[in-house]
């Protein structure tokens, strides 16, 4: 019985860290096209002027 109760509390961990993962992936995709938009239009924008960094790095 004891065997049965490990291996569904490994399951439900490694469940719960594979999602997470998951969700940590597709939280880092939208950021990067959030990123990829401002970058683009920032650069569009400033043509011909003085380059203003919209980031502080």
């Amino acid at each position: 019985m004891m065997i049965i109760l490990v291996v569904l509390l490994l399951a439900i961990l490694l469940g719960a860290a594979g999602f997470a993962i998951h969700l940590l992936w597709v939280l880092a995709l939208i950021v990067l096209a959030i990123w990829l938009v401002g970058f683009l239009f920032r650069a569009a924008e400033s043509t011909g002027r003085s380059r203003r960094r919209w980031y502080r790095w």
